[in-house]
């Protein structure tokens, strides 16, 4: 493991689990002045459902998502649109609450209407994820906004695997289509990195009955790799930091021909890219691979499962 990867990966940032957290104190001014408007702000609801549950992201941009049933959205009386993946009847609906706009204070018309709808009408509770990047300067502490909550802080946790002996895939970073006999392709190296990730024999032997799976050919055999998960609310800052250090990896002289970083986003996220809505489907999926060449070339794989919308 290159000591630069481990490093970042060690440092990427604490995040806060706050408990039982009204939705409406979000929208306090207080709280909007000091982290919505000030650096960038990531929020999450902790361990609801997107398929059955109501949900909650804020995003960086200040766009408060909420993606909830349609009793809520009956009892709430929001503006919101059904969501694109409910039956011939909607049962859920998107609502957005744009946090940033320079209007949306107390004494506007449309902040007193979320305020008393969340504040009375149907006060929404959750545990949420929280973390915050600060702009330059900026001293505000959400462990010390939320002291009247329990509010745990949390770690990105590390853990690395050597895997030895390992059949691999031949790439050649100018044939993402693969080339008869000489390389594979982008899509059949993505499914063998899957399948490596998640433990999964990959020799196909007549005596394995849970995977008839096999490397793609043509394919070579590496001594030793190293697989690493970092596991935690990672914001795209710490994303970067990594894909920094792994672009450095081949700046020394290495036997290694590629490097690969997949970032999975969270299967029950009520929005997958940039703002498109996310369902969960069967497995809620929503990544993407990086996979970095020693010349300097990339491929980019962008993958959702059925219920998202498509990457740009």
């Amino acid at each position: 493991m290159p000591p630069g990867v481990t490093a970042v990966c060690r440092t990427l940032g604490d995040y806060y689990l706050v408990k039982q957290l009204q939705l409406h104190e979000m929208l306090e001014p207080e709280f909007i002045n000091k982290f919505v408007r000030k650096g960038f702000l990531y929020v999450l609801s902790y361990n609801t459902r997107i398929d059955q549950d109501n949900c909650i992201a804020l995003l960086p941009t200040g766009k408060l998502i909420l993606s909830i049933d349609k009793d809520t959205y009956e009892e709430l009386g929001l503006e919101g649109q059904p969501s694109m993946y409910s039956h011939r009847t909607a049962v859920r609906y998107n609502v957005t609450v744009h946090l940033r706009d320079a209007t949306f204070v107390p004494g506007d018309k449309r902040y007193n209407r979320v305020m008393w709808a969340l504040k009375e009408k149907k006060p929404l509770t959750f545990d949420f994820l929280m973390t915050w990047h600060p702009s330059d300067g900026e001293e505000a502490s959400l462990k010390s906004y939320f002291m009247d909550y329990e509010c745990k802080l949390y770690q990105p946790k590390l853990s690395t695997r050597i895997l030895n002996n390992i059949d691999c895939p031949v790439l050649l970073s100018k044939e993402l289509k693969g080339k008869d006999d000489e390389s594979c392709s982008s899509q059949e190296f993505l499914e063998w990195l899957g399948a490596v990730s998640s433990d999964i024999d990959c020799n196909n032997q007549a005596d394995n009955f849970l995977s008839t799976y096999c490397c793609p050919w043509p394919s070579t055999v590496l001594d030793k790799a190293c697989l690493c998960t970092v596991s935690g609310f990672i914001i795209p800052e710490g994303i970067n930091l990594i894909m920094d250090q792994l672009r450095l990896y081949f700046e020394e002289p290495k036997l290694a021909q590629w490097v690969s970083m997949t970032v999975h986003g969270f299967a029950d996220s009520p929005v997958s890219w940039g703002e498109s809505e996310h369902g969960y489907h069967k497995g809620g999926e929503n990544l993407y691979n990086f996979v970095l060449f020693r010349n300097q070339d990339y491929w980019l794989h962008m993958a959702v499962g059925t219920h998202s919308g498509c990457p740009p």
